[in-house]
């Protein structure tokens, strides 16, 4: 699972004094444990995926905040972290091949306009966590209007 991955990162950077990866791995720790309490059961790959993606998300605000204030020492930790973050998600499908997969699932449920939820539905079912849902949306709305 992804956090065994990450806890041993941890471990690796603690033992290389890699300062920045560390913070960067606490944090992403630190966001599964809240999770995780919160939920009240074990964070399944998809949880663990979404929190990243969360996190992801936060380091690219805090990113324009910080070039918006010309604070480019704090910019360039965070596209650190940004890249850390990234890497731990799984490869993320092209557009093309989630474009292939909507017109499969269109072509098979013959799905109108008004199919939306339910092609959207399948669609993140079958890609899991390999697209950003923002992106199959997209997508989906592209193909069905």
């Amino acid at each position: 699972m992804l956090v065994d991955t990450i806890k041993s990162d941890l471990g690796k950077a603690m033992k290389a004094g890699d300062k920045q990866k560390v913070s960067c791995l606490r944090m992403i720790m630190s966001a599964f444990k809240y999770k995780q309490v919160e939920l009240k059961h074990e964070l399944s790959e998809q949880d663990q995926v979404q929190i990243l993606r969360t996190q992801i998300k936060q380091v690219r605000e805090s990113l324009d905040q910080y070039k918006q204030g010309g604070r480019e020492d704090l910019a360039s930790v965070e596209e650190q972290n940004l890249a850390i973050l990234k890497s731990y998600l799984p490869e993320q499908l092209s557009d093309e091949a989630i474009a292939a997969i909507v017109k499969r699932i269109i072509s098979e449920t013959s799905a109108t306009k008004k199919d939306f939820g339910m092609v959207m539905k399948k669609t993140m079912a079958e890609v899991g966590a390999q697209a950003d849902g923002k992106k199959v949306n997209s997508i989906v709305s592209q193909l069905l209007h």
